[in-house]
């Protein structure tokens, strides 16, 4: 039987609605201790609680913290599961798919609805990933978000509704492959994998959204603020208001790298428009287009970069 380690971190998985306010919160006993033992017959597993926090409370030091103790475990296992909340997920799973060089399957989990809810998916979720975890296929797929019946990578999954069971999804590709009763069937692979060591996330970068009539006061205060990097999620394939210009060139001529990705959807970022603030003179300008990127992911990736202690031409690792 595969050996399987369950990290607990928190999140609506490991909550309970009351039920006369209706307020969902962490309590004292996590319910997943007390369904746990029901998961022993398809692995054996090892439970650990590392954090028990709501996910808007993560943070880089904490995710680098989740990092180092899944290396120094990792030899241990077949496969691990960490159960996180929803709202951040998708960023502490790229974050160790960025800091992460395993073969064995690291995969990430959350619940839209608590223990004692009505409809409750935390358990099924959790079933579905310690299959993915354990099953031979899985090895080699770097880290993985496992909701729904639905495997994702943790490279391009994001979280599309508030509320719904189905909100994690992985728009343009789709996902990787779906659990089916006890089966895990993979229908893709991710193409590229990355892997940056870190010791430190002490180089901060910052995110904007591009709007229609956006100036430059608001570029210019990232770099007032002592930020390293700056990543703006652009207007279509990658354009930006012509008044944000000259802050942008400031930001540039100071050497902190400038990230462009698409507040669209879907799709990815091109240099496809030579007017002012177009794509095209953007990337002459020494903007940096990511493919395929959403703007938190493009975020971690640049602090990676710029945190990691092996050498890397940050031009050239978002071409990867």
């Amino acid at each position: 039987m595969k050996k399987v380690l369950l990290i607990n971190t928190g999140g609506t998985i490991a909550m309970s609605e009351d039920q006369t306010t209706g307020k969902v919160s962490p309590s004292s006993e996590n319910p997943i201790h007390t369904q746990s033992a029901f998961f022993n017959k398809f692995a054996e597993l090892t439970v650990v609680d590392l954090f028990n926090m709501p996910s808007p409370h993560m943070t880089e030091e904490r995710m680098l913290e989740l990092s180092h103790y899944v290396q120094s475990r990792a030899a241990e296992f077949d496969g691990m599961v960490i159960t996180h909340g929803t709202d951040t997920l998708e960023e502490t799973a790229y974050f160790l798919e960025l800091t992460l060089d395993l073969p064995i399957p690291v995969v990430l989990t959350g619940a839209m609805r608590s223990s004692n809810e009505i409809g409750s998916d935390g358990l099924a979720n959790l079933r579905s990933s310690i299959f993915v975890a354990a099953a031979d296929a899985s090895q080699g797929k770097g880290v993985l978000v496992v909701m729904n019946e639905e495997i994702h990578t943790a490279t391009y999954v994001t979280k599309t509704h508030t509320t719904n069971l189905a909100t994690f999804q992985t728009p343009t590709f789709g996902p990787i492959g779906l659990i089916s009763k006890n089966q895990v069937l993979y229908f893709q692979n991710l193409l590229r994998q990355e892997y940056y060591p870190l010791t430190k996330v002490d180089q901060r970068v910052a995110l904007l959204k591009a709007y229609a009539g956006m100036d430059g006061d608001i570029v210019q205060a990232i770099s007032q603020a002592g930020y390293q990097g700056l990543v703006i999620e652009g207007l279509g394939a990658g354009n930006l208001p012509p008044k944000t210009l000259t802050a942008l060139d400031g930001l540039l001529a100071q050497g902190i790298p400038v990230v462009m990705v698409s507040r669209a959807f879907n799709g990815v970022t091109e240099d496809v428009y030579d007017y002012v603030g177009g794509g095209k003179q953007l990337r002459q300008a020494g903007v940096i287009f990511a493919q395929g990127l959403s703007g938190v992911k493009a975020r971690l990736k640049l602090m990676a970069l710029l945190n990691t202690d092996a050498p890397v031409n940050i031009q050239e690792a978002f071409h990867l």
